[in-house]
């Protein structure tokens, strides 16, 4: 004789039971997981954040933590590229002291140059990294840091120290050198620095408001 379809009821009431309980435990064990794990990830992410915008502040004295002081610039704005500029600003006894901004510039020879740009609140250059690029290697790749020290001339410069119509390289007659083989890569990264001064002088009240808290603007 067959077994009746009822005999077989418990039994597979148990084992959707078993399974449901073993797939709530799985998803209990990855909800911990995660939690125990993303808050690693966003210090890991946080701390090299804030080792990528060092080399940019050398030599500037501050007390507040720089990512903790984040301001927003949407488009449409004057500084280079179209998209929204993110703005570290440090300050000492909550007295402004610099803004590095992340700026994108589009002109490079192999497309968007992406960097920062430290500018002390007097307006000189702190310091200059390249964050991204797709330059030729071998050439216009010699703008990083860690190849080459080119970025070093900026150091300390200013719209004042050269005059801001000597903010070209030497071949178009200004007061930067350029790397050979590369004008157009250097021609970009001058102009983008020079393009973020301007604005830093036109906007520098405005951006050193709300010490310490993460704000956007809006330009008019």
């Amino acid at each position: 004789m067959g077994r009746s379809p009822e005999g077989d009821g418990p039994g597979v009431w148990r084992s959707g039971l078993t399974l449901a309980v073993l797939a709530a435990i799985c998803t209990g064990l990855v909800a911990i997981t995660w939690q125990l794990t993303a808050a690693r990830i966003a210090g890991n992410e946080q701390a090299a954040l804030e080792r990528s915008l060092e080399p940019t502040l050398s030599g500037v004295f501050y007390d507040n933590v720089a990512t903790e002081s984040l301001l927003v610039i949407p488009p449409p704005h004057d500084l280079p590229g179209t998209e929204p500029v993110p703005v570290y600003r440090v300050y000492s006894e909550s007295e402004p002291v610099a803004a590095v901004f992340v700026i994108t510039e589009p002109g490079g020879y192999a497309g968007a140059i992406r960097l920062l740009v430290g500018i002390e609140y007097s307006g000189e250059v702190t310091g200059v990294r390249v964050l991204s690029h797709r330059e030729t290697p071998g050439l216009g790749d010699l703008i990083e840091a860690s190849k080459t020290n080119w970025l070093e001339q900026f150091r300390n410069t200013s719209l004042a120290a050269p005059p801001r119509t000597e903010w070209a390289i030497r071949r178009d007659g200004g007061a930067f050198d350029q790397i050979t083989g590369a004008s157009v890569t250097t021609r970009a990264v001058v102009r983008a620095i020079r393009q973020t001064l301007v604005y830093f002088e036109g906007h520098r009240d405005f951006i050193f408001e709300a010490a310490g808290e993460e704000t956007t603007e809006q330009d008019e």
